[in-house]
C-alpha cells in the first residue's frame, strides 16, 4: 500500500507548491495607463487653467464631437428630435458613396433627370437647386458635386431615382444605412430634407454619420471644401461660409427651412486632431456660422486625445489552464483613444475586467474581457480585450495537471 500511497503523497505537494504560484498569476493585476512622454529637462510646473463652460450657442440643439474618439464634448438637447433640411443630404451622399464603393452604381453613370427630380427640385421651386433640365441626361459625378456643393434638391432626388428606382425606395436604403450607423433617433422619407411628415434626426445622430461619412468615404467628403461648382451656366457657391472663415474647415453641409431654422454641420482639423459641431435651429446664417465656429475652436482649445493603448500588443497575459501554452496573451483589436479636458490626463484610471479562471482553448481575437477607462469615477470607455493569438488545448498529460491543480485551488477557496 506504502508503495503506492507515496507518489500520490508527493503529487499532492507538488501541486500545491506549483499550484500556489500559477493560480496567484491569473488574476491580472489592472493595467496602468501608459505616462506621457517626459522631456530630458524638468519643465516648470505650468499653472493649472481651468475649462471653461462650452461659449453660448444660437439654437435648438447642438452638438460638440471629437472625430478620433466619436466623444461627445460639450452638447444641448442633443438627443431632441428635429426637422432636419438640406443636412438630410448627408446621409443621401453617404449612400451614394457606399453604393459606389460596392460596385452597384458608378460616377461615370449617364443619369436621366426625371419630371419628379424637376418638378420637385428644379428651378421652379423656392429650394435649392441645380438647375437641371427635364429628360437631360447628367453624369453621376456632376450629380454628387451639385448635391454637396450647390445643396440641390434636384440632383438628391435625381442621384436616389438612380440609385434605388424611386425616392421612397431610397428613403428605406438610407433608414437602413441610419440603423446599421446606429442613429437611433432618426428616420427618412426623402433625400433631399424637403418638409414632410415623419422626416427627423438629433444633432448627435447627425455627428455620428458626419463621423462615419469622413472615415469610410474620404475621397467623397473632400467634395464638401470645394467652394464653388458650376452647372449649366450658373455657378454656385458652396454655403457653408466657415469654408472662407478659416482654412482648417473642410466640410461638411448647411440646411435651412422655415420649421428648422438654419442649421450646419461643420468639420475642422488642426493638426492631428478633428472636431465636429452640429447646430440645428439657429435663429441666421450668421448664427449658425458663428455658433459652430466657436464650438470648434473650444474644442481644440480645451480638449486633447491620447492614445492610451496600441492595437496589437499585449496589455495583459493572465494564467491560461488546460492550454499549450500556460498564459493568454490580451489586448485591444484598435487603438484606445480618449478626449479629455486639456490637463485632465491624471484623472484617468484604466482596469481590466478578466475571468479569474481562463480554460482553453481560445480562437485569436475572441474577446475575453472588457477594458475600463474611468474619469473621476465616470466611466467614459469600455473597450473589448481580446486574444491576441489562437489558445488551443494542451495534450493529455497537460489537461490532467491543470486539472489537479485547479482541484486544489478550489479546495483551497472553500
Amino acid at each position: 500500500m506504502n508503495l503506492f500511497r507515496r507518489p500520490l503523497y508527493v503529487l499532492a505537494a507538488a501541486a500545491l507548491v506549483f499550484g500556489a504560484s500559477a493560480i496567484a498569476q491569473q488574476t491580472p493585476t489592472p493595467n496602468p495607463l501608459p505616462p506621457k512622454p517626459t522631456p530630458n529637462v524638468p519643465a516648470p510646473v505650468a499653472v493649472q487653467v481651468p475649462v471653461p463652460p462650452p461659449p453660448d450657442v444660437d439654437a435648438k440643439t447642438w452638438v460638440l464631437m471629437d472625430y478620433a474618439t466619436g466623444q461627445i464634448l460639450a452638447s444641448k438637447d442633443a438627443d431632441v428630435r428635429v426637422v432636419p433640411a438640406s443636412i438630410t443630404k448627408v446621409m443621401t451622399d453617404y449612400v451614394i458613396s457606399a453604393q459606389i464603393a460596392s460596385g452597384k452604381i458608378h460616377l461615370t453613370d449617364q443619369v436621366t433627370i426625371s419630371e419628379h427630380a424637376w418638378r420637385s427640385g428644379g428651378a421652379g421651386t423656392d429650394g435649392s437647386t441645380s438647375f437641371l433640365k427635364l429628360n437631360s441626361q447628367v453624369p453621376l459625378k456632376d450629380l454628387l458635386y451639385g448635391m454637396i456643393i450647390q445643396s440641390g434638391n434636384d440632383s438628391a432626388i435625381a442621384l436616389a431615382e438612380h440609385t434605388a428606382g424611386s425616392e421612397d425606395t431610397f428613403a428605406n436604403l438610407m433608414n437602413g444605412y441610419a440603423k446599421q450607423l446606429g442613429m437611433v433617433n432618426t428616420h427618412f422619407a426623402n433625400a433631399s430634407g424637403y418638409p414632410v411628415d415623419d422626416h427627423y434626426t438629433t444633432a448627435h445622430d447627425v455627428a455620428i454619420l458626419t463621423r462615419a461619412l469622413i472615415h469610410d468615404y474620404p475621397e467623397d467628403y473632400a467634395i464638401s471644401a470645394i467652394k464653388e461648382f458650376e452647372w449649366n451656366g450658373i455657378k454656385q457657391g458652396n454655403r457653408n461660409t466657415l469654408l472662407w472663415r478659416d482654412p482648417s474647415v473642410d466640410g461638411v453641409k448647411t440646411g435651412h427651412t422655415a420649421e428648422a431654422g438654419f442649421c450646419l454641420d461643420a468639420s475642422a482639423k488642426r493638426g492631428d486632431q478633428r472636431m465636429i459641431a452640429i447646430v440645428m435651429g439657429a435663429s441666421s446664417e450668421k448664427a449658425r456660422a458663428d455658433s459652430a465656429m466657436a464650438l470648434l475652436n473650444y474644442g481644440f482649445r480645451f480638449f486633447e486625445t491620447h492614445k492610451l493603448y496600441e492595437a496589437g500588443k499585449p496589455l495583459t497575459t493572465p494564467r491560461l489552464w488546460k492550454g499549450e501554452e500556460d498564459q493568454l496573451p490580451l489586448g485591444v483589436e484598435q487603438d484606445v483613444l480618449v478626449t479629455v479636458k486639456t490637463g485632465d490626463y491624471d484623472k484617468l484610471k484604466a482596469t481590466m475586467d478578466i475571468p479569474s479562471t481562463l480554460i482553453a482553448p481560445f480562437k485569436k481575437g475572441q474577446q475575453v474581457g472588457t477594458l475600463h477607462v474611468t474619469e473621476d469615477g465616470q466611466s467614459i470607455l469600455d473597450v473589448p480585450l481580446v486574444a491576441m493569438n489562437d489558445a488551443p488545448q494542451g495534450g493529455f498529460f497537460k489537461r490532467l495537471w491543470d486539472s489537479i491543480l485547479l482541484w486544489f485551488h478550489g479546495s483551497d477557496k472553500k
